[in-house]
């Protein structure tokens, strides 16, 4: 044997009776626990492996999306109406007007049985402007004076409750105080039966378009007078205008080559009507401007009585 050999021997010799050799069982726990772990180290090492496969497939697709599908076709929309939803207003409605009120009519004046009046006031007649004020008496009286228009007759009459007239006597503004009058009214306010005043203003237009010419007179002188109906409105509830025109004539009776006009207005407020008729002073003509205000102030005096 070689002494190297011999040599190893002793060596494990001493090794041996310095201490004890593990037991066999002790040796196949040692043999499973580094067994187990062993394996334990080998399914890590798989499981990060796959982790880093899938890691990488994942930074793959984000780096090189795949193509995104063809959008489907679009469905053409249905149109819609959008219906707009009120917004409270900050400020609060307007109060309705007079002539907004139920049973009122564009006077402003309620109407119907109720409102009908039965007796006319003195204050019921218009007061003249102070420029158009001559100082002259007016005597109201209980009548009706309209012009006469051929064989007119007005079956509204049998609904007359009262009927009232005066004559009044104005000149224009910018005539001297004391100098003769440059016009005169006949006016008349008449009270219908509830809903038949207007029957009155049918049956007057009626009549003027029944009664175009007719016998009248000129400085006291026999003349054809003529009659038509005029545009208007704004007076009342309801109105009717119309001329009565002859051809003028001197105090001789002679022609004067111009035309002598009286303008008749009639006013319907509710079931009272007020007509006023201008009669001229001394062959003097009606001027329009004049029977509009005066016949404002006409309506203006009957709204406030019926107030």
């Amino acid at each position: 044997m070689s002494r190297d050999l011999s040599d190893l021997y002793r060596s494990l010799a001493e090794d041996a009776d310095r201490g004890q050799l593990a037991l066999p069982e002790v040796l196949r726990r040692r043999a499973d626990r580094r067994a187990r772990v062993r394996a334990a180290g080998t399914a890590l090492a798989v499981m990060v492996l796959v982790g880093g496969v899938v890691t990488g497939a994942r930074l793959t697709r984000t780096a090189n999306p795949a193509p995104a599908p063809a959008p489907a076709a679009t469905p053409t929309p249905t149109p819609t109406v959008a219906v707009p939803t009120p917004t409270p207003s900050a400020t609060p409605p307007a109060p309705p007007s007079a002539s907004s009120v139920p049973g009122a009519g564009p006077s402003g004046l309620p109407t119907g049985a109720a409102r009908t009046p039965t007796s006319i006031p003195d204050r019921a007649f218009f007061t003249l402007a102070k420029a158009n004020r001559t100082g002259q008496e007016t005597v109201i009286r209980d009548s009706t004076t309209l012009p006469k228009l051929c064989d007119a007759r007005y079956p509204s009459d049998g609904a007359v409750v009262q009927s009232r007239s005066r004559n009044l006597a104005y000149r224009l503004a910018g005539t001297p105080e004391g100098s003769v009058p440059d016009g005169s009214y006949a006016q008349t306010i008449t009270i219908y039966r509830a809903g038949r005043a207007d029957d009155f203003l049918r049956e007057l237009r009626q009549a003027v378009r029944d009664c175009p010419e007719q016998q009248g007179q000129s400085n006291g002188n026999p003349a054809a007078s003529r009659q038509r109906l005029l545009p208007d409105g704004g007076y009342g509830d309801e109105s009717v205008l119309f001329e009565m025109r002859v051809a003028a004539r001197d105090v001789n009776g002679d022609p004067t080559g111009d035309d002598e006009v009286r303008l008749v207005r009639a006013v319907r407020v509710g079931d009272v009507v007020t007509v006023l008729w201008e009669q001229g002073w001394e062959n003097t003509s009606s001027k329009r401007s004049q029977v509009d205000a005066d016949s404002r102030r006409a309506v203006a005096a009957v709204q406030d009585w019926l107030r």
